[in-house]
Order: C-alpha cells, then sequence, then structure tokens
C-alpha cells in the first residue's frame, strides 16, 4: 500500500495545532491561555496599545478580542485608558501584574525559538520563511483560486 501524500496545508494545521497546544500547556501552568498570552505580547509595554489596532495586529476578530479583553480585565493584567491623541479611541494597557505575566510568555517564546533554532540550520530556517513568505504572498493576492 502506497503511503499518502501529506498535504502542504495539513502539515501546516497539524504543526500549528501541535504548537498551540504546547503554548496552551505552558500558559495553564501560570493560570492564563495561549490567546491571553498572544494579546500580552502586542500590547506596547510602555504606552499601550489602542484597542482598535489589536485585532488587525493579531488577526483575530473583534468580537474574540473583546471577550479575551474582557477576561484580562478582570484579571487584573489589563486596563483601559482614554487615548490622549484621540479621544474616540481607548488605549489598553498593562497592569504591574500584566507586565509580569507578558515577560513569562515572552521568555516561553523564547525558549521556543532556542530550542528549534538549535535543532535546525540556519539555511532550512531561511529556507522555512521563504516558504512562508510564498504561502502568505500568495493568498493576499487572490492566486490560487482565480476562477
Amino acid at each position: 500500500m502506497q503511503k499518502k501524500e501529506i498535504t502542504i496545508d495539513h502539515a501546516l494545521r497539524a504543526t500549528w495545532q501541535a504548537v498551540a497546544k504546547m503554548y496552551n500547556e505552558q500558559a495553564a501552568k501560570h493560570e492564563s491561555t495561549m490567546a491571553t498570552a498572544f494579546v500580552l505580547l502586542s500590547i506596547d509595554y510602555e504606552n499601550g496599545t489602542p484597542s482598535t489596532a489589536l485585532g488587525p495586529l493579531m488577526g483575530m476578530e473583534a468580537t474574540s478580542l473583546s471577550r479575551i479583553l474582557k477576561t484580562m480585565e478582570e484579571k487584573g493584567v489589563i486596563y483601559r485608558e482614554s487615548n490622549p491623541h484621540d479621544k474616540r479611541s481607548v488605549l489598553i494597557k498593562l497592569t504591574d501584574f500584566g507586565k509580569e505575566k507578558r515577560d513569562v510568555s515572552k521568555e516561553t517564546v523564547k525558549q521556543f525559538n532556542k530550542v528549534i533554532r538549535a535543532n535546525i540550520s540556519e539555511e532550512k530556517i531561511n529556507h522555512f520563511f521563504e516558504v512562508i513568505h510564498v504561502i502568505m504572498t500568495q493568498i493576499e493576492k487572490k492566486e490560487i483560486f482565480n476562477s
């Protein structure tokens, strides 16, 4: 029996699911989630980030993001402040506790990257990013399903 070829989309999805599971397991040790950690890493450490910029920055829908932000605010890792440059906008800022949680998240991401880079040559890492770039470009140009 011939082995079925793994498709590119399957490899991407399966790998991302494994990475997400690994990050969620690490986040759970700190009473958090991968999504929360991702938001923490997306907020400007010193100045905060406009709430309207967070969704696009993270590729997340506004409804999902607002639920996560509400939970984060209840846990005391973020707070909302009026944007001094645009009174219609709200800045999402990190509390001191949020900065601690962000530092933990940052170290977790650094550790993952350190271990992966230690096990794959720089040339292969560069090829990986080239492939990812091509995939993203083809999707953005909408050239995959031209009908």
